[in-house]
């Protein structure tokens, strides 16, 4: 199972510059061996305010259990608190649909941005159950053609029903692009996160994003 795991690092006052670069360090090289192993898929920066210490990690786990063995073994995990989002399987996942999708199968290209979309889905009250049908469909026929042109990486389903995709566009201009060509979008409202690149992100070499 996958986990959106937001990461919130604070150091305490007063701690030696030394020790930090230490820690950091032994992070970077624990991240290595959890890619390796298959639980860190990919890390990412959001958008930050100064002084913040924040990471994006798409990890995944047998279950909820596993997945704290997991985070608990991290050596920054001693100043840092995890947020946990479980993430459920979408029928419009590349990977899960198993649809060629070159941006899952790739490291991240050169000159792309990479965006976190959280979609929250309201048909309008009344609207022919045949009009439903058609504009899903035509939403995982657009899907489809998405990932093919490695835009659409990943898509699943949050606690609540709201749906989450990792996107691919040049820049946030891009990005808005793509959105606006989705079948449902009258019906969506969406939030879009930017992500900057992290220096131990598995996911900018060639291994695959599962």
């Amino acid at each position: 199972m996958d986990y959106l795991v937001t990461m919130t690092t604070r150091v305490p006052d007063g701690t030696p510059g030394e020790a930090v670069d230490d820690v950091r360090a032994r992070e970077a090289a624990h991240s290595r061996d959890l890619a390796a192993q298959g639980h860190l898929l990919r890390l990412w920066r959001p958008p930050l305010e100064p002084g913040e210490w924040r990471t994006l990690g798409l990890f995944a786990a047998d279950d909820a259990a596993r997945l704290e063995e997991v985070l608990a073994s991290m050596p920054l995990r001693v100043w840092r608190r995890d947020e946990v989002t479980p993430l459920g399987s979408h029928p419009n996942d590349p990977v899960a649909a198993g649809w060629p999708a070159p941006g899952a199968s790739q490291g991240v290209p050169d000159g792309t941005a990479e965006f976190l979309v959280t979609f929250t889905l309201t048909i309008p009250e009344g609207t022919p159950d045949q009009a439903v049908d058609d504009t899903i469909a035509r939403e995982a026929a657009r899907a489809r053609e998405l990932a093919g042109q490695g835009h659409l990486v990943r898509l699943w389903r949050l606690p609540g029903g709201q749906a989450l995709g990792l996107w691919r566009a040049g820049d946030a201009a891009g990005m808005a692009e793509i959105l606006a060509s989705l079948p449902l979008r009258a019906w969506l409202k969406t939030e879009t996160t930017p992500l900057a690149r992290h220096p131990s992100d598995p996911g900018t070499s060639a291994s695959p994003i599962r």
